[in-house]
C-alpha cells in the first residue's frame, strides 16, 4: 500500500506545506483541498464531515478519497487511490504530527512558515517518492534532520544545509537500535512513566451504565545512559488487555508473562496503550462512573427549562475541570442559567450548545444549575443525552502501579517515577 502524499492546510483552508505529488497531474492535490473545504463549508458542524471524503478524479476511471483529520488549529490530507485501507493513512498523519510536535512543540501555520525547511526535509525522510512510509522514529530523524534551534539559524543565514552532519563518533543509523541513539550520556539516570486512562460511558436515564469502557496509554520519559535492557512489571497486569506496544517491546515476553522487556528510546515516547477490562465474575463487568447527575429537562412551546444537580462519588480525589454540555437543538435562540458555587456557564449561537462549567467539584458537595432556554421552532428538540468531560489528576482506574523495574546491560541503578491521572468523557441520557 502507498500514500499519494500530504497537504497541511491553515485555518482559512489554504495549504501551507505540501508533497511532491510527482506521480500525479498537479490540478491532483487541489481537487482534494477542494473537496474537504466544501465538504466543511456545507456542513453544520466541522465534526459532522466525514473523516473519509470521496474525491472525483479528472476523469471519471480514476477515483480516489482524502483521509483528513485536524490537530490543533491544522488539518492534514491524506490523498489516496487505488486499494489502501484508511487506517494506514490515518496512521501515517498521526505519526508526522508526532513528530512535528517532537520538533516543534507547539504547531501553528507560523510555526511551520518559519521552519519551511525543517518541515520539507522530514517530509522528505519520512515518505518516500513512491508513497511509502521510511524513518518515523523521532531519535533516528534527529541524526538527519537538525532541530530548530540557535546553531541551525546561524548555519540557515550561513547558506549551509540543515541535514546533521556526519561525524565519526555520531552519524545517522549510527545505532544499530533503530529507536534509540548509540552513546547516551547522563549524570543522572532516570525514567518516568505518565500512565492517562480515558473513562468512555453511556449511562442510562436511571444512573447505571450501559457500556462503559476504560482506554490507557504509558508515556514515558528516558534518560538512561548507555543501551540499557529494562525489565518492567506491572500490578494489577492480567486486566489489561487489546495492548499495542512500541517497537522497542518484546511481544514474546509479554504473552508469556505479562512483563515488559525493552531496551527503551532516549526521551521522550508512547511505551504502549491499552484497554482496561476489571477481573470480575461478571462477564459484563463495568467501571463505575465517578459521579452522579440527577437532570430534569422540561419541553415547552418555543422553549424549555434545564435543572441539573452534579455530585462526585470521590471519596479522596477532586474531580477537575468539569464541562457539561446539551445541545438545545435546531432553531435554539438563547439561554439563561444560574449556577451556584461560582461555577460559569455559556450558550453558543454558533453549535446551539449550552456548557456549564466547574473548575472543581469536591467529594461531598453537591453543584447546581438550573435555568431557561428559548427557541424558534414551536416544539423544541434538545439532545436526549447530556456530554459530560472531565479529569481526575493522580488517579487510575484501573489502580496500575509498577512492581518493580530491573536493568540489565548497565552498572547504574536507575531513578524511577510513575504519575497517574485520568480523563473521563460520559453521555448521560435523560
Amino acid at each position: 500500500m502507498a500514500l499519494d502524499g500530504l497537504i497541511i492546510l491553515d485555518t482559512t483552508g489554504r495549504p501551507i506545506v505540501q508533497s511532491g505529488f510527482h506521480s500525479f497531474p498537479p490540478a491532483y492535490p487541489l481537487l482534494h483541498i477542494d473537496a474537504v473545504n466544501t465538504a466543511l463549508a456545507s456542513a453544520k458542524r466541522p465534526s459532522d464531515v466525514d473523516p473519509v471524503i470521496y474525491v472525483q478524479g479528472l476523469n471519471l476511471e480514476s477515483p480516489s478519497a482524502c483521509c483528513h483529520m485536524k490537530r490543533g488549529e491544522l488539518r492534514y490530507l491524506c490523498p489516496v487511490s487505488g486499494d489502501v485501507d484508511p487506517l494506514y493513512a490515518f496512521a501515517f498523519l498521526q505519526t508526522f504530527v508526532d513528530i512535528l510536535h517532537e520538533y516543534f512543540g507547539h504547531l501553528s501555520a507560523e510555526t511551520l512558515k518559519d521552519n519551511f525547511d525543517i518541515v520539507y526535509q522530514l517530509l522528505e525522510e519520512t515518505l518516500d517518492s513512491g508513497g511509502h512510509p521510511l524513518t518515523t522514529s523521532p531519535n533516528a530523524l534527529r541524526d538527519i534532520v537538525l532541530p530548530p534551534s540557535l546553531l541551525h539559524k546561524v548555519l540557515s543565514v550561513a547558506g549551509v544545509s540543515g541535514l546533521a552532519s556526519s561525524t565519526a563518533t555520531s552519524h545517522p543509523f549510527a545505532s544499530p537500535i533503530p529507536w534509540r541513539k548509540a552513546g547516551v550520556r547522563y549524570n543522572n539516570n532516570e525514567i518516568y512513566f505518565d500512565v492517562v486512562e480515558t473513562l468512555e460511558a453511556i449511562v442510562n436515564k436511571n444512573g447505571t451504565p450501559a457500556v462503559s469502557t476504560v482506554w490507557g496509554r504509558v508515556d514515558s520519559n528516558c534518560k538512561l545512559s548507555g543501551t540499557p535492557d529494562l525489565l518492567l512489571t506491572f500490578s494489577n497486569a492480567q486486566s489489561l488487555l487489546d495492548c499495542s506496544f512500541h517497537p522497542c517491546v518484546r511481544l514474546q515476553r509479554w504473552s508469556r508473562d505479562k512483563v515488559l522487556s525493552f531496551v527503551p528510546p532516549d526521551g521522550k515516547f508512547k511505551l504502549m496503550d491499552y484497554r482496561y477490562a476489571p477481573a470480575t465474575a461478571s462477564a459484563v463487568a463495568q467501571t463505575s462512573i465517578p459521579f452522579m447527575l440527577r437532570p430534569t429537562v422540561q419541553i415547552d412551546e418555543h422553549g424549555g427549562s434545564v435543572d441539573l444537580t452534579l455530585s462526585s462519588r470521590l471519596t479522596t480525589r477532586s474531580m477537575e475541570n468539569v464541562f457539561v454540555e446539551l445541545y438545545l437543538g435546531d432553531g435554539a435562540s438563547g439561554a439563561s442559567c444560574t449556577a451556584s458555587h461560582g461555577a460559569s456557564w455559556s450558550y453558543s449561537p454558533k453549535t446551539q450548545t449550552l456548557v456549564w462549567e466547574l473548575k472543581q467539584i469536591v467529594p461531598s458537595a453537591n453543584y447546581n444549575i438550573r435555568g431557561t432556554f428559548s427557541s424558534t421552532a414551536e416544539h423544541p428538540r434538545p439532545s436526549r443525552a447530556f456530554r459530560v468531560r472531565f479529569e481526575v489528576p493522580q488517579y487510575n482506574y484501573s489502580a496500575i502501579k509498577i512492581e518493580q523495574l530491573k536493568l540489565t546491560g548497565e552498572v547504574y541503578k536507575p531513578y524511577k517515577g510513575m504519575r497517574g491521572s485520568s480523563l473521563g468523557n460520559i453521555e448521560w441520557r435523560w
